[in-house]
């Protein structure tokens, strides 16, 4: 039974991470509209001492779970990257430093060094836009429907790229990045295209912008590596591929963690436990 949680209130997801009785990592999430069923989670479990909680949504929680359990909030952004080091850590991957890509609803964008860290920048192109372009355009909002489909599209006869304008000629950037994304469909014409390729170009959309984006602040602050995270990745391997294949291109490193959308419910749960003078040097994850 857990004596410690973490909450994360993000726009979409509430996450929640904890350790079991055999001091393993557990991750579990609700929708952030239903915070009533997190209350129900949270009453099943009356071993729960202190609750730490971050995200953009503290308050409405706290107003639901007030009568039951306190909660210590920390800032978002430093709930973020206490997470991410820990990830990092766990994972064994040793870099000095980083740019930090956090893909919820919308993006923010950090640099992270050794001995700090600082947000540098941001965008309102997230899952929110993801989720509200595919509706726009196909009528689709569910997100799970939304990357199985684009699963199954392709992005060729609707964006434009740098060699479809240089044609036959060399080209003085790769040929294979975007010139123009949806750049093809005012060129021919056209508006017919199949459900699928619309969603995989949306998802391109996204991708490319975050992407541009984090490369541009890991060029400004020196640093070849970026850590992709955010609850929107997860589960979607064609949006993490066209960021992973944009930064590559670009001769930077991409870098996704396991449990990367849980970044956040994980550094709450580290800093209560910290807080309450708690080990936490042979957690298992």
């Amino acid at each position: 039974m857990p004596k410690y949680i973490g909450i994360d209130t993000g726009g979409t997801l509430t996450k929640i991470a904890f350790l079991s009785a055999t001091n393993e990592l557990q991750l579990l999430a609700f929708p952030s509209n239903d915070l009533q069923s997190v209350k129900e989670w949270i009453l099943q479990h009356a071993s729960i001492a202190a609750i730490g909680a971050t995200g953009g949504r503290t308050e409405q929680l706290r107003e639901v779970v007030k009568d039951i359990r306190s909660m210590h909030y920390i800032v978002e952004f430093e709930a973020t990257l206490k997470g991410v080091r820990y990830l990092l850590q766990t994972e064994k991957v040793d870099i000095q430093d980083a740019i930090i890509t956090n893909v919820g609803t919308g993006t923010s964008i950090h640099y992270m060094s050794e001995e700090t860290h600082v947000r540098v920048g941001g965008t309102g192109v997230g899952g929110g836009t993801l989720i509200g372009l595919a509706g726009l355009t196909t009528g689709v909002t569910d997100y799970e429907q939304i990357n199985m489909l684009a699963n199954r599209g392709t992005r060729h006869g609707i964006d434009l790229l740098v060699k479809d304008i240089y044609q036959g000629m060399d080209t003085p950037i790769s040929g294979d990045l975007t010139a123009s994304n949806f750049g093809k469909v005012g060129i021919i014409g056209r508006t017919d295209f199949a459900q699928e390729d619309i969603l995989a170009t949306v998802q391109g959309l996204v991708g490319e912008v975050i992407s541009t984006l984090s490369i541009q602040y890991a060029e400004q602050n020196k640093t070849k590596h970026i850590v992709y995270i955010g609850s929107t990745l997860s589960d979607n391997d064609h949006l993490k591929y066209v960021m992973a294949h944009y930064t590559e291109l670009k001769k930077h490193t991409a870098i996704f963690l396991p449990d990367h959308g849980y970044a956040g419910a994980v550094g709450a749960l580290l800093n209560i436990m910290e807080e309450h003078e708690e080990a936490i040097e042979n957690v298992s994850i």
